[in-house]
């Protein structure tokens, strides 16, 4: 075989914005018919060196060449023009219009001034069959599955006749099964001589499936190798310029007693129908207890069920054997629960205030932080300064805005004050999500510590390597009921993920309140 053509070269790609270099003369080559992996922590510039490809944002120095030719590429319509299809990380999918109303949005086949939606639903059929997508082109996107929906942003792609594909973390939210099966199109492609660049931090997808992999650390291109070459430790350590434990270090759980109890807990979603259908489950002192499951299936309801923020419609819900059912958030976080929340931005931080206000959002009222109405600028300055310096978040100062530090930063801030507040319960909501190893590794060294003080700690999570290497005990949600409970150590990810599809035996009626 001779060597491949290069399909794309981008030549000391520079991408400033406002304090800080996104992208630092970076030089990448993508040749055709090959899955090359674009690897680096939160904010090291990986998304942003695609959107340059991808005619979203214009670089400030370099070249792009495409098929040898050098090329300015102004807007994402150029970009498409020119076979390159861009499949973000979060959808962009009209949600009442079919699947093929969704896929020839803006590129309508004619005959005379009418949309020939014939023709359209037998090419979209055409492109399904041959790249093995099994999509059906009369469903709405509303009633199809996330996984069904990342093939449905992949054929728009392929509709628009691209032949260089970017993948923006494309496993996120899907389950196990879904993401066998996005890898084995990807392989299809490539061998179709698509060729594609996969945006990822997950090492296990890239020794899974790229050819090539470069790594970005911190705005540069560190090092391209051969995955065949190289191992996830090596790449890990590459990402983050350190070495990275991938083993979650702990001792056997020595729980005690319940510290939550929820009983046939049944709640609304914000479409009116019954997100929590009658949910039981216990976490008792010294344990971690994982939620399993696909995205939607009652999750974020739960959370906002159990501190206070969503109505509960019946059942109950207990902290220390006294019942917080009904009560308001800060009278459930002054009875002991620490809550690390999904959306950081949205309910974690408030972003234009400085990190040493973030640090006491909670707690400002209590008496060491207050001078009857005032607040005591010092004591609260003393208490940020310790905690940031023992969790280690990196900021320039406490003065510094939040909005201004990285995702993993940003998190082990809230972190440092839920942790502070020496809860009995902590709910930890995607602690870890768009993290990157290094902010992982930390994050969960910090659940399993609180866990050794005899806190109960509550972990709902999407990733299951995180789920199975952190819980001591795992519980299934699946369409906001526990339909098994499983032990991490017992348990393939095959089985959960059947159990997490609504399909598993598991143990359902485990921990159910008789």
């Amino acid at each position: 075989m001779g060597t491949a053509e290069t399909v794309v070269e981008l030549r000391g790609i520079t991408k400033r914005f406002p304090g800080i270099v996104a992208n630092d003369a970076i030089s990448f080559a993508l040749k055709k018919g090959e899955i090359h992996a674009l690897l680096g922590e939160n904010g090291a510039g990986k998304s942003t060196l695609m959107n340059i490809l991808f005619g979203l944002y214009q670089p400030d120095e370099g070249e792009i060449w495409i098929q040898g030719r050098k090329t300015e590429i102004g807007s994402p319509v150029q970009a498409i023009g020119l076979g390159i299809g861009m499949v973000h990380q979060h959808f962009k999918l009209v949600q009442p219009f079919t699947v093929t109303e969704n896929i020839i949005l803006g590129s309508e086949p004619r005959s005379g001034v009418s949309i020939d939606r014939r023709k359209a639903q037998a090419e979209v059929a055409r492109l399904s069959e041959r790249y093995g997508l099994k999509v059906d082109p009369q469903a709405k996107i509303q009633d199809i599955s996330v996984g069904m929906q990342r093939r449905v942003e992949i054929l728009k792609t392929l509709y628009r006749g691209a032949e260089i594909l970017i993948f923006d973390e494309p496993t996120a939210v899907l389950t196990p099964q879904e993401i066998l099966e996005l890898i084995d199109i990807l392989k299809r492609l490539a061998a179709e001589g698509k060729s594609i660049i996969l945006i990822t931090h997950k090492l296990k997808e890239i020794m899974a499936i790229a050819d090539t992999v470069t790594i970005i650390r911190r705005g540069k291109a560190i090092e391209t190798v051969a995955v065949r070459d190289t191992n996830p430790q090596k790449l890990a350590e590459k990402m983050v310029g350190r070495h990275v434990s991938f083993e979650v270090a702990k001792t056997k759980a020595q729980p005690g007693a319940p510290v939550l109890t929820v009983k046939n807990v049944r709640a609304a979603g914000n479409r009116g129908s019954m997100a929590l259908q009658g949910i039981s489950f216990e976490v008792r002192a010294g344990e971690i207890l994982g939620i399993a499951g696909v995205d939607g299936n009652g999750q974020s309801e739960l959370i906002e069920a159990l501190t206070g923020l969503r109505k509960v419609e019946s059942g109950e819900i207990l902290l220390n054997g006294k019942s917080i059912t009904g009560r308001s958030p800060r009278d459930i976080s002054e009875a002991g629960l620490s809550h690390i929340p999904e959306d950081r931005h949205k309910h974690g931080l408030v972003l234009d205030f400085t990190m040493s206000e973030n640090m006491v959002l909670e707690t400002y009222y209590h008496p060491q932080f207050s001078r009857g109405p005032f607040l005591n600028d010092a004591a609260i300055d003393a208490h940020a300064e310790k905690l940031i310096r023992e969790f280690d978040v990196r900021t320039p100062g406490i003065r510094t805005k939040a909005r201004s530090l990285s995702g993993g930063n940003q998190q082990k801030a809230i972190i440092a004050r839920e942790l502070d507040k020496n809860p009995d319960l902590l709910i930890a909501a995607q602690p870890t999500r768009g993290l990157d190893v290094g902010a992982i590794e930390f994050v969960h060294k910090k659940l399993v510590e609180a866990r050794d003080q005899g806190k109960a700690v509550l972990l709902i999570s999407f990733e299951l390597d995180e789920i199975r290497s952190v819980s001591d005990r795992i519980a299934v949600i699946y369409e906001g009921q526990i339909v098994g409970e499983v032990n991490p150590e017992e348990t393939g990810e095959e089985e959960l993920g059947l159990l997490m599809a609504g399909q598993g035996k598991g143990g359902a009626g485990i921990g159910q309140a008789h």
